[in-house]
């Protein structure tokens, strides 16, 4: 019996988050189901799109943590150790606007390189909205109170407080992108 990539991915980010980052798998956990959210809105895509949330972070994993990237070491984990499909191995690379915060570390030709941008706006935009929608504890929130949280934790000084300095407008763009969408959808 196959196993789908959601209940893969679901055990692959278990198997690397849960026992030595509970909250980082918390916070997965939720952003997987706001993904499932959306089924309806991206069709096809929505199994790939609830993956791509429940694996955004796995590159926080101690063991993968090999450039303290996370969007770069989990893509290639991902990549490398699970031969991933493609586009999901892109979209946990690139998710929420990583390319900012991979120039902020020197890193943004490497990303680019390996791992380039999806063209399909609504998926990107999506996962964008399930991580910056989503507390670090996996509860709801505004992409607003997400990045004043980030900023709060980090410092606004660090590498990851400028990083979601200059993203924020992407973010709530993005955001307000999926919100208009969802509107316009019959639920």
């Amino acid at each position: 019996m196959e196993v789908s990539t959601a209940v893969w991915a679901l055990r692959v980010g278990e198997a690397e988050l849960a026992r030595e980052l509970p909250r980082r798998w918390a916070h997965s956990l939720g952003v997987a189901a706001r993904a499932a959210v959306l089924g309806h809105l991206l069709g096809e895509n929505a199994e790939l799109l609830e993956a791509a949330a429940t694996l955004h972070d796995v590159g926080y994993a101690p063991r993968l943590a090999a450039t303290g990237f996370h969007p770069l070491d989990g893509a290639r984990f991902l990549r490398d150790e699970h031969r991933a499909d493609e586009r999901l191995v892109r979209l946990v690379a690139n998710h929420s606007f990583a390319l900012l915060e991979a120039e902020e570390r020197g890193l943004r030709e490497v990303l680019e390189a390996e791992f380039p941008l999806l063209e399909e706006p609504l998926l990107v935009d999506a996962l964008v909205y399930c991580d910056m929608t989503t507390k670090p504890d996996g509860a709801r929130t505004t992409a607003q109170d997400r990045v004043a949280e980030i900023l709060g934790r980090y410092g606004a000084d660090s590498v990851v407080g400028r990083f979601i300095r200059r993203a924020s407008p992407e973010i709530f763009a993005a955001v307000e992108r999926v919100e208009a969408a969802l509107a316009g959808q019959p639920r």
